[in-house]
Order: structure tokens, then C-alpha cells, then sequence
């Protein structure tokens, strides 16, 4: 009787044993995973997952932002729950409260990765939208730049020209951090189709032109207009221009040859041996000189029928139109003299 009664005491020790080695397990992987965590301010924190990012680095960041309070619990709950390999990029938000497991869920999945607006404001040329880009979103400009430069993605994109520049839509985009450069650019090129559509490839066919040679035109009355209201009456200078067979002399032009432009136009520059030079070339210049806008496409499309011929910048941050090349020196004069008093 007392080896049967000692038997079952240290099984029922045994068994107790088991139960709180159990109880102790579940409370401290409950613990682990789904204790929240507390930052010491309760503010969002924010945590950006590049291409490339080792698990080791994504834990780094949400130690150094106190975003998780024990790293061997955060990074056991990664292995319980496994793919430290598939982490997706982009910048995402914490907030006090939130889990091991919520936060490492999240990140796995995609969840709270906050999409950013970046604005691409009209007349920049590619490579100083890839600078915007690079900024706001950790992309490669080099590689921004690379694929717009490269010919066979511009066919693949259904495009005319040697590179993507002027079809490179001015717009506020919804990206995520270090987007594919492809992606981004595909999606102006895709945003440019959708406003260039159907009627407006039908305009430019009245005028002759090919989409690329709207696209240039309307390059050259964004890199001259200021004021919007303007833009019609520029865009009908030029067209007055090439119907009578006149140069456009367009100073845009001249700017796309010069390598640290924009800067001031010297007399010698007019002389340059450039086919962007509409100084010295009549008619379009090859392509396009930066990325216009949809309001000077519109402009270039549907222009003010007016008789001017030249214009010269005013004081007031617009222009002074004229018809005849007296009237428009009278114009330069009165410009000069405004600035010299300024």
C-alpha cells in the first residue's frame, strides 16, 4: 500500500509538473507574441523596408524606434510564425498597442504600408523628376533615368522616340517606398495615355503631327508659360510661327542643350550648332525639351487664334504680346527699363 500511494503522489507531481511547465509555456508564447507593446510617448512610429533588407536590419529599425520592446522575443515570433523572407518593402506605420505578431504580420502582408503622395510638379525634364522620385521614395535614379533612355522599353511602352521624355506625366502620385522604378514609370506612362486619349491624337492628326510632335510643342509652351491664362496665346504664337515658316526661337530649346542649365541665354548661344537650336533650325526640334503638363498639351491642341508674333516678359510675371517686330522692341524696351529700375 505505501509503493502504490508514493507511486501515484509522484505521478500526480509528475502530471502537476507538466500541467505548469504547460501553463507556463502558453503564458510566456502568449507573452511573447501578443503582449502589446507601449511606446514611451504613444506616438506612430514608422519603419521603411527596402529591396534587399535583411530580417537582422528590419529588426535593427524597430529596435532603434522603439517599436519593439525585447528583440529575441520579436524575432522568436518570427520564426513561429516563418517567411523573415518575404517582409514586402514599403513605409509602414506602428502604433502603441500593437503585438509582436500584429507587427510582424503586417510587414509579412503588406498591411499598414502607408502609400506616399509625391507631387511631380510640369516642365521638369526626367532626370530631375528621378531626383523628386529618389527623395521622396529611395528609388535608383540612375535606373529611373535608365529606363526612360532606353529605346526598347519605349516601344514596349507603344511610344514614339528615342526615350521617354514629354510623355513622363506632371501629376500627384500615390507610390510605395522603393517602388520598382518600372512600376513608376509605367504608371505616368499609363496616366499620359488616359489624358492623351482618342480625341486628342485626333487634334494633333489636324495639325499633322504625330503624338510626339504635340508633345514637343506643348514642352515649348511650358518651359515659356508662367501665368495659366497665358498659355493659349503662347502656344498660338507658335503656331503662328511655323505656319508662316518663321523660327520659333524659343529660348526652352535652347536650355535643353545646355548641360548644368537652366541659365541665362548669352547672344552666343544662338549660334549653337544644335538641332534643339530653334534659333538657327526652323520647325519642331527633335523631341521633346521637358514634361509638360496637361493644361499645355490642352494649350498647344486648342490654341488662342490671335495675329501675334512675339513676346517678351513683362513685370507683372506674364508676357507682352505683339504683331509686328516694331511693336515688339517697344516691348523689350519698356522690359528693360522696368528691370533697370528694379
Amino acid at each position: 500500500m505505501v509503493s502504490s500511494t508514493t507511486s501515484r503522489s509522484t505521478l500526480h507531481f509528475i502530471l502537476a509538473g507538466i500541467v505548469i511547465l504547460l501553463v507556463a509555456g502558453v503564458a510566456f508564447f502568449s507573452y511573447a507574441l501578443y503582449w502589446p507593446n507601449t511606446f514611451p510617448d504613444q506616438s506612430e512610429r514608422f519603419v521603411y523596408i527596402s529591396r534587399g533588407a535583411t530580417f537582422h536590419a528590419i529588426m535593427d529599425s524597430l529596435e532603434r524606434g522603439s517599436i519593439i520592446r525585447n528583440r529575441l522575443l520579436f524575432h522568436l515570433t518570427a520564426r513561429i510564425y516563418g517567411g523573415t523572407e518575404r517582409l514586402q518593402v514599403g513605409k509602414y506605420v506602428f502604433r502603441a498597442g500593437m503585438s509582436n505578431a500584429e507587427i510582424f504580420l503586417s510587414m509579412r502582408e503588406g498591411r499598414n504600408n502607408q502609400l506616399i503622395t509625391v507631387t511631380i510638379p510640369e516642365g521638369l525634364r526626367a532626370r530631375a523628376q528621378a531626383r523628386l522620385f529618389a527623395r521622396a521614395l529611395g528609388i535608383d535614379s540612375l535606373r529611373y533615368i535608365d529606363l526612360v533612355n532606353d529605346p526598347s522599353f519605349v516601344r514596349k511602352c507603344g511610344l514614339e522616340g528615342p526615350s521617354l521624355e514629354g510623355y513622363l506625366l506632371p501629376d500627384t502620385y500615390r507610390l510605395m517606398w522603393d517602388q520598382e522604378e518600372t512600376e513608376i514609370v509605367e504608371k505616368q506612362i499609363e496616366e499620359f495615355k488616359r489624358f492623351f486619349a482618342d480625341s486628342l491624337r485626333d487634334r494633333a492628326r489636324e495639325f499633322g503631327w504625330t503624338v510626339r510632335e504635340a508633345v514637343t510643342f506643348a514642352s515649348i509652351v511650358e518651359g515659356e508659360a508662367v501665368l495659366d491664362e497665358e498659355r493659349p496665346v503662347i502656344a498660338g504664337v507658335y503656331h503662328n510661327r511655323l505656319r508662316i515658316g518663321m523660327k520659333l526661337e524659343a529660348d526652352p530649346t535652347l536650355q535643353y542643350i545646355f548641360e548644368n542649365g537652366p541659365r541665362r541665354v548669352l547672344y552666343a548661344d544662338l549660334r549653337i550648332a544644335n538641332p534643339y537650336n530653334t534659333y538657327l533650325y526652323a520647325g519642331l526640334p527633335p523631341g521633346p525639351v521637358n514634361n509638360p503638363g496637361k493644361a499645355s498639351m490642352l494649350a498647344t491642341l486648342y490654341p488662342e487664334q490671335h495675329g501675334y508674333l512675339f513676346f517678351v516678359a513683362n513685370t507683372h510675371g506674364g508676357h507682352w504680346f505683339a504683331r509686328t517686330f516694331a511693336e515688339h522692341m517697344q516691348n523689350v524696351r519698356k522690359y528693360r527699363r522696368a528691370r533697370t529700375r528694379r
